[in-house]
Parts: C-alpha cells; structure tokens; sequence
C-alpha cells in the first residue's frame, strides 16, 4: 500500500517532560513517520505523519484519546491550512461568517506569501480579492507570491512606483501562466475605457487574476463580491479597520500601494 500523509493536531493540557517522545516512540512502533512538527497557536502541537496503513492511523488515534495529557483535536488528510500552520506555527485566521475570507496582519508577511503562493499554483481561473491600506505591503506580497509559485506576473494597474494603467499586454503577456495584478480604485476611477476594455478581456483569460481594493471593483463595476474565489485582508495589526472614506476622484493616500 502506498505511503499516505495525514495531518494530526492536539491540545496539551499538562506538558510534562518526556509528553513529546511517549508520542514520538508510540507512532514508531505503529510504523508510523513524522514528516514535520511544530507548536501551532497556544498549547497546540501539530504533526505531519506519514503511514502505509489507514487501521495503524486509526489505533493511534484511539490510543492518543486515553492519554489524559492531552486532547485530539484534528487527525485528517492534509489541507492547505494544516501544511502552512506546520511550517509557520500558526494557523491562518479565517472569517467566521464567509470562510473565504482570510485574514493576515503585517508582521505575518512571510506566511501570506506562502498562502498566495500555493492558491497562485492553480490552473484555469482564479480571482482573487486582497483588501487593506495604503503601504501595508499588497502589491509587494503579491510580487513575493508570483515569484514563489513560478509565475510571471503582469501589472494591468498599479500605483506601487507610479502610476500604472495598461491599455494593451504584449503576446507573450497573454498567458495562463500570468498573474495578473489590478488595483480596483485605478481601473474603476482613473482609466481610460481602452483599459477598462483590456481588464474585461483579461478577467476572462483562464488564469489567475488578482484584485487590490475588490470593494471598490464590484461597486464600480458588474462583478460581485461572490465571484471572487478568495479575499485577503491585510492589515497592520489586528485592530486597523481597512476603509475607503479618503478614495474619490483626486488623489489620497491609496495612490501609494
């Protein structure tokens, strides 16, 4: 049977000595190996684990759930989430009420470069919605991203040197390997209708395409909040409310990216 990788998280009511490598010795006489550990958030432990056998996974579980020390909190397949919190020691905080929203404040940069990174990697279409204020650090980390996933990326608008409004993408531009980057304040507010026309054929193109300001997009233009397959809330820490009050017509501070 092919080796399967699963994803274990537990919470550590008492970290006595020796907790770690009671768990440690029990994975290996079930044959089982651990891929990665890491602390994940307060008095969390997370392991990636790798088996040949789902029963063996199971009878560890089982005999995890006995050890009063402790409480499994997620044995699963791994998903995106677990593998970022495995190797940052944390997980991505998510919106309660619409899960794909995310939410990242500055000092996590490292983290969120990571999480665009794995969503740019996808095939076809993808848009992607990424909110916060002015100089807190999008355009740059969504540069970091492209360059993680081995993507070329293309600015259709941008205020990050200057001001940046395409009218037309060379051939070689118009490829589904492409991240495309679009400031929804300049494309919706100060572009010319050549560039509003580039943007509608782009948001067709089966690639990756990535919004600033998606609240200021959808209100300006026929796309909803709805068609973004995921948005991202940077902000400079935890308490900064991200809001639009100073955007209009003449020039604010969400003229510098």
């Amino acid at each position: 049977m092919a080796l399967k990788e699963w994803y274990l998280e537990y919470q550590i009511h008492k970290n006595r000595p020796g907790l770690l490598g009671d768990i440690s010795s029990l994975l290996g006489m079930l044959a089982i190996n651990i891929v990665t550990i890491n602390g994940v958030d307060n008095m969390r432990r997370g392991m990636l684990i790798r088996s040949s056998s789902d029963d063996q996974v199971a009878r560890f579980r089982a005999i995890l759930e006995t050890i009063e020390d402790i409480s499994v909190i997620k044995v699963r397949e791994p998903r995106l989430r677990d593998r970022l919190a495995i190797r940052h020691g944390r997980y991505i905080e998510r919106d309660a009420d619409d899960k794909k929203t995310f939410r990242f404040i500055r000092t996590e940069l490292g983290l969120l470069v990571d999480f665009m990174a794995e969503q740019f990697k996808r095939e076809g279409h993808f848009l992607v919605g990424i909110r916060g204020m002015p100089r807190v650090g999008k355009t740059e980390s969504i540069v970091a991203a492209s360059v993680c996933a081995n993507k070329r990326w293309s600015f259709i608008s941008s205020t990050l040197l200057r001001q940046t409004v395409r009218s037309q993408l060379a051939d070689d531009e118009m490829s589904e390997d492409h991240i495309f980057i679009i400031d929804g304040i300049v494309t919706t507010m100060r572009s010319t209708e050549k560039h509003r026309t580039l943007v509608s054929d782009i948001m067709r193109l089966p690639a990756v395409k990535v919004v600033e300001h998606p609240d200021i997009f959808v209100r300006e233009t026929e796309y909803e909040l709805e068609d973004f397959d995921c948005i991202i809330e940077l902000r400079n820490d935890e308490g900064e409310q991200i809001t639009y009050e100073v955007v209009e017509s003449g020039f604010s501070s969400f003229d510098i990216s």
